[in-house]
């Protein structure tokens, strides 16, 4: 079992919702904290949430490499090393491809799957040199199986999966973990984090109307999971509704899935 106590961890998108669970879960295992978000007052209102732990609130745009590149510039200052990284950030893009206009995708990759790689690499130097180090990405059961109407979301997601799958072979020996983590169903803001394409017609309606019916799983239990499989040395977490469903799912059925997940909605 690995300890978390004493480690410096940095959580994106760490101002709601999953980021802001992991915060609360880690401090309360002894870990110390940088924490970050595109809306710096949420990160800072997430801190005061870390009470009697060492946590640092930072304005990140994940999406920058040259923000992310002077956010781990500026917390290896702050806390003279960095041990775990949860590349969290992320947002929601609802729309069919034909709807979808390609700014909007390039506007949701910039977040969901860019700044994984600009948030995986910002910290890997330090991470291989001292030789312990933890690269948590945060995929989704979407980076199981296709979804209709959430076509840009899911090239994301499964861009993370192949990027973290890729780091488990490239990484052995280093000392350096990279742990894939596929959420389901949580309960979270799908208004604050997440848009419908500017040409949504009544597909998307009823598309966000089946997503949030999903939603169900709360924060909490979910960052628990996720320190919870850390600690104990995996490498692919499954966590929260239907999570565990659509990835023995997308394994039996392949081809046929699909229509299993329309009943699912």
């Amino acid at each position: 079992m690995t300890s978390l106590e004493g480690k410096v961890a940095v959580v994106t998108g760490a101002g709601s919702g999953i980021g802001r669970a992991l915060a609360i879960e880690l401090t309360r295992r002894g870990a110390r904290v940088a924490l970050s978000d595109i809306d710096g007052a949420a990160a800072e209102e997430t801190r005061t949430l870390c009470a009697g732990a060492e946590a640092r609130a930072y304005k990140l745009d994940v999406s920058s490499a040259e923000d992310f590149a002077a956010h781990a510039q500026q917390v290896l200052e702050d806390f003279g090393t960095v041990h775990l990284v949860f590349n969290n950030a992320g947002a929601t893009l609802i729309g069919t491809l034909d709807h979808t206009e390609l700014d909007e995708i390039d506007w949701l990759l910039g977040i969901n799957l860019r700044g994984v790689v600009v948030g995986s690499k910002a910290f890997l130097p330090t991470m291989l040199a001292q030789r312990e180090g933890w690269i948590v990405n945060i995929s989704s059961i979407l980076g199981l199986a296709g979804y209709p109407g959430q076509s840009a979301y899911n090239i994301s997601k499964f861009g993370v999966r192949g990027l973290t799958e890729a780091l488990w072979s490239e990484l052995a020996g280093t000392g350096v973990r990279a742990v894939l983590v596929h959420p389901g169903g949580i309960q979270t803001n799908i208004e604050r984090a997440g848009r419908r394409t500017v040409n949504a017609g009544e597909a998307e309606v009823a598309i966000t109307a089946a997503a949030v019916k999903m939603l169900v799983t709360p924060p909490e239990v979910v960052a628990s999971d996720i320190l919870d499989g850390i600690e104990r040395g995996r490498r692919r977490i499954l966590t929260g509704k239907y999570s565990r469903s659509i990835f023995w799912l997308s394994r039996a059925l392949p081809n046929r899935f699909p229509a299993v997940l329309a009943r699912l909605g």
